[in-house]
């Protein structure tokens, strides 16, 4: 498939890098205006790096807006006159909802709003799904893409926004889990690097447990814990500190965070 992502920041560069390590494309074409995170692409096969939004749509089948929100409608109206009815535009900004799009390219336009997180440039993405009415029968194409950078999932647009928090924000939240528990480690007497390499095998390994063997985390965790055990003991000073209340309520202020953006 020929496509073309508009907006080469932090997640299009990210989806790029995806993109080319799994070959997934017959042309790619990387817009922006400030190019500097996929220059290095400019010499790859069938790779073009411009800075013509209007180029890289008349030459793609698919388009992926990575764009911020404040940003997005002035791009789409900019190219709004070359988008046809054969094209399937795909949008990751935060907060824009398919109804935005639609005000400005037309409801008669496949419109698909794609939410990954940038796991995806290792082929590890959880990438949220959804679609106008006119791109039902477009969801696979979408899923076929990204699904080559990770695992899909089609979703009802009203679960975009908390699907956002969950996987997107989710991977800072993860991410702040694994330096807590290395800061731990090296509390505890290891180097920095041992402590490092420690805590993400471990999380890493957690969440392939739960993957492979299909469990409840509770499952997993009582056969960690044994009565009067470290393991309890840890768990339950964590919880008197308020560990799962802190990332609930962490999760619920993103939510409304990204719902003040939408709004505005």
């Amino acid at each position: 498939m020929k496509i073309a992502i508009i907006g080469t920041g932090n997640l299009g560069s990210s989806i790029a890098k995806g993109l080319i390590k799994n070959n997934t494309f017959t042309s790619l074409y990387l817009s922006d205006k400030n190019t500097a995170n996929v220059n290095d692409y400019k010499t790859l096969k069938n790779v073009t790096v411009t800075n013509d939004n209007l180029l890289a749509v008349a030459e793609s089948e698919m388009v992926i807006f990575a764009l911020q929100p404040k940003h997005i409608n002035g791009v789409l109206e900019s190219v709004a006159d070359i988008i046809t009815k054969d094209h399937v535009v795909i949008s990751v900004a935060a907060g824009v909802d398919i109804a935005r799009i639609e005000s400005i390219i037309g409801s008669d336009k496949n419109i698909i709003r794609v939410m990954p997180n940038t796991a995806i440039s290792i082929g590890k993405s959880m990438t949220c799904i959804a679609a106008n009415k006119q791109a039902q029968d477009k969801v696979i194409l979408a899923e076929n893409i990204f699904n080559q950078l990770g695992t899909t999932m089609a979703i009802p647009e009203d679960l975009v926004q908390a699907a956002t928090v969950i996987c997107a924000s989710g991977i800072a939240f993860w991410m702040r889990l694994v330096r807590a528990t290395t800061q731990g480690a090296i509390q505890l007497g290891f180097e920095a690097e041992q402590a490092h390499e420690l805590a993400t095998q471990t999380c890493f390994g957690a969440a392939s447990l739960l993957i492979e063997s299909g469990k409840h985390p509770e499952q997993e965790i009582d056969r960690v814990t044994t009565p009067s055990g470290c393991t309890i003991e840890g768990l339950n000073a964590m919880e008197h500190q308020g560990l799962s209340s802190a990332l609930i309520q962490g999760i619920v202020a993103s939510f409304e965070k990204i719902n003040q953006i939408k709004k505005n």
